[in-house]
């Protein structure tokens, strides 16, 4: 019996997914529980098994589509049904042998071109409808930004062939059967509902019917007669499907091509102009693309890990991230000169905003339209840290198998000061205008990740000391930036800590997260001569690691005095510096 493979619930409130990787192929043996694919969403990025033993006979969503959870990724079955699909391809053949004996037919098949449209159907992947995929819960439209294929081309089943974006996501829409592109029925920039038919795909081998006395020049010819519709003729060139694929290119010369071999050396001729970009490996996304240019990653040096080795953005990733260690090797020298800047490509170019930036740009604007937002910000003296850190770093590493950060001081002394200071850690229930005052410190640490800032939250951060802030601040940060991080790690924060500073920014106005009422940024450390009250010495100048704090909050719960409050706890705890304890000092 077949057995379907379905999107599964991978969290709370998460209501879709995204196919990044399968890792299986159409007709392989699959155990169960093996890793089938891999799925994104908007929290995780993680594997989905096999529910059962046999053979993938059937993958239903390709790569890089966004599904809801419940629906049907692909179909498993015993391995005999795995071979009754792979006849279907081999039975065309045979037609194709049968009419090749009477060449004169080929030169007929013109004549009942006016019905080849019904006739399509014939070679099987003939007439298959390309329709918009249902892309999320409430997405009902989808607007086509770009064709990847024109009419004419040759694709291959689950080849991206177009690319769409909603009020949610932009994503590729993959061809569903391999053939040619017939007919584009949506123009790009032009929107269309879920369901509604895109484009059709026809048979693969349909145009090189008309000269399959020449065997080289046969291949050319197959994607215009296509286009005329020709069906008839199809089914006999099918043998030559491979040679297609190499002759991709839409080049091929139309009617004339079918009518003529002779004109079969003139698209060969055309053929070498689609090779150039297929030397550089197999299909690039243009989002693959753009990530190389931004991180000047050479695609031609990159090896792809996706279906047919295809290049995946992880690729990308993963190569830039090499050079970026192999730079940092280089020999101190180097060090002194500053990074060149590269001038981007995107200087001087007017481009349409991508839906994803407009819908976070919406979001941002929503939170800050909802909440009366402001920030109060203070200086702190977190020399006698620095001291202790460096004091104990060496053995805190050796003892507690991580390094010691300048993080889990500031994260602390916040949950101290929160305990006296509840208008912090709290929440607005909107619903029954009520206010909620956490008797728990769940702290989010924003992670800077390639997706984009995340804020896994560490629970219970108020029953940790350094230690423990430490182990958990880099598990939940390793987590975001190698994509296995959980739901659950990434919700029920009631606080949150933004370290700003890590970037060399002194300080910033962050905004307030949902559900929250404040956040607390901190700053770069840096020296700076400062005056201090020295027991001896009176009033003198010092050279002292400063630092900025600074408190985003709702002023509709949190008043600016509460804010200066809450900031100055938090300044004594950090400029005291007792925290010899937890460092074993």
């Amino acid at each position: 019996m077949a057995v379907s493979v379905t999107l599964p619930a991978l969290g709370e409130s998460v209501t879709e997914g995204t196919v990044t990787r399968w890792l299986k192929a159409e007709g392989e043996r699959v155990e169960a529980d093996e890793p089938l694919l891999e799925v994104s969403t908007d929290k995780v990025d993680t594997e989905i098994p096999a529910p059962s033993a046999g053979v993938l006979t059937s993958i239903k969503v390709a790569e890089d589509e966004t599904v809801e959870v419940g629906a049907e990724l692909a179909v498993i079955d015993d391995g005999g049904a795995a071979p009754a699909e792979a006849p279907a391809p081999a039975a065309e053949p045979a037609p194709a042998a049968q009419p090749e004996p009477a060449p004169a037919p080929a030169a007929e098949a013109p004549a009942p071109e006016p019905a080849p449209a019904a006739a399509a159907p014939a070679g099987g992947a003939e007439g298959t409808d390309v329709v918009l995929p249902a892309l999320g819960e409430s997405v009902t439209e989808g607007t086509v930004t770009r064709w990847l294929k024109e009419v004419g081309e040759s694709v291959e089943a689950d080849e991206p062939l177009l690319e769409v974006s909603t009020d949610k996501v932009d994503t590729e829409i993959p061809a569903p059967v391999a053939g040619t592109l017939l007919e584009i029925l949506v123009g790009e920039d032009e929107t269309a509902e879920v369901g509604a038919k895109l484009a059709v795909i026809g048979a693969a081998g349909a145009a090189p019917a008309a000269a399959p006395a020449e065997a080289p020049a046969a291949p050319a010819p197959a994607p215009e007669p296509v286009q005329e519709a020709p069906a008839p003729a199809p089914a006999p060139q099918a043998p030559s499907a491979p040679a297609p694929q190499a002759v991709t290119p839409e080049p091929v010369a139309p009617e004339p091509t079918p009518a003529a071999p002779a004109p079969a050396p003139a698209p060969a001729a055309t053929i070498p102009a689609p090779a150039a970009p297929e030397a550089e490996g197999a299909y690039v996304t243009p989002l693959v693309r753009k990530l190389a240019a931004e991180n000047n990653v050479d695609l031609s040096t990159v090896k792809g890990t996706g279906v047919g080795g295809r290049i995946r953005k992880q690729d990308v990733i993963a190569a830039a991230e090499a050079a970026k260690a192999a730079q940092a090797q280089a020999p101190a020298a180097a060090a002194p000169k500053a990074a060149p800047q590269e001038v981007s490509p995107l200087r001087g170019q007017t481009i349409k905003m991508p839906r994803m930036r407009k819908v976070i740009g919406d979001n941002m604007m929503k939170a800050l339209h909802s909440q009366a937002q402001l920030t109060s910000v203070v200086e702190v003296d977190v020399t006698k840290v620095m001291r202790l850190r460096a004091r104990a770093k060496e053995a805190f590493a050796q003892r507690e198998g991580v390094k010691l950060s300048p993080m889990p001081f500031f994260v602390k002394a916040a949950v101290q000061a929160l305990k006296a200071h509840p208008a912090i850690n709290a929440r607005i229930n909107e619903d029954d205008n009520t206010i909620t005052y956490f008797d728990v410190e769940n702290v989010g640490i924003a992670v800077d990740a390639e997706k984009g800032l995340m804020t896994p939250v560490i629970k219970n951060a108020g029953d940790l000391n350094i230690a423990g802030l430490s182990k958990k601040t880099a598990e939940l940060a390793g987590k975001v930036r190698s994509n296995k991080i959980t739901p659950d790690e990434v919700s029920g924060a009631t606080f949150t800590i933004s370290n700003t500073g890590s970037r060399g920014a002194l300080f910033d106005t962050i905004i307030v997260p949902p559900n929250q009422v404040a956040i607390l940024g901190i700053g770069a450390t840096v020296k700076r001569p400062v005056v201090i009250d020295h027991p001896e010495l009176g009033e003198t100048i010092a050279v002292r690691d400063m630092t900025y704090v600074a408190l985003s909050y709702d002023h509709r719960l949190v008043d600016g005095a509460d804010a200066a409050r809450y900031l100055t706890a938090v300044k004594e705890i950090l400029e005291a510096g007792e925290f010899e304890v937890d460092l074993g000092l």
